[in-house]
């Protein structure tokens, strides 16, 4: 009979899903962002916070992103290209609301390549030196601006066209550089 106990307080014990591991400070950078914007957006536009809704809600903004957000609704399954889908994962407990964070630490477990994602460190163009950057950090501002350069072949073609396209896109920026 001891044993028997023994056993079912073992058995229990086993069961009891142990301590959580909360998020460190910027790990899930992408998941937390994303989801609380996409969390905010939904409050905003009053969109019913049932599952479904908010399914198709999340494949319609994510087809709208780009760069590490893209990848990450990628991961999710929330775009036509992937391979699998756990969207289930983030709009049944967005339904409940339930914070991202918490969010974010059921999908790390599930995938640890969503925790991995973070966002590029962003150029303060009203100071950077664009003589001084590579081509390929160039080439990236220009695709954040949804420019190319054709044609473009030296280090000085991508810096005369990110300067002719800077009162576009950074104005504050332009203006800046002018008053130097």
């Amino acid at each position: 009979m001891l044993c028997l106990s023994g056993l079912s307080v073992a058995l229990a014990l086993a069961l009891v899903p142990g301590p959580a591991e909360a998020l460190k400070e910027g790990e899930c950078e992408v998941c937390v962002t994303f989801l609380g914007k996409f969390y905010q957006s939904l409050k905003d536009d009053d969109v019913k916070f049932n599952s479904a809704d908010i399914e198709k809600a999340i494949i319609k903004t994510c087809k709208d992103v780009k760069g590490k957000e893209n990848r990450f609704c990628y991961y999710i399954g929330a775009t036509s290209d992937a391979a699998t889908k756990m969207i289930n994962e983030v709009s049944k407990p967005l339904s409940y609301h339930i914070p991202v964070e918490k969010i974010c630490e059921k999908l790390k477990k599930k995938d640890s390549q969503i925790c991995e994602l973070k966002y590029d460190k962003q150029l303060d163009l009203t100071t950077v030196d664009l003589k001084k950057l590579k081509v390929k950090d160039l080439k990236k501002i220009l695709e954040e601006w949804g420019e190319s350069c054709k044609g473009c072949a030296e280090k000085s073609d991508f810096i005369r066209k990110i300067t002719e396209l800077m009162p576009k896109y950074a104005p504050a920026a332009a203006k800046a550089r002018t008053e130097l």
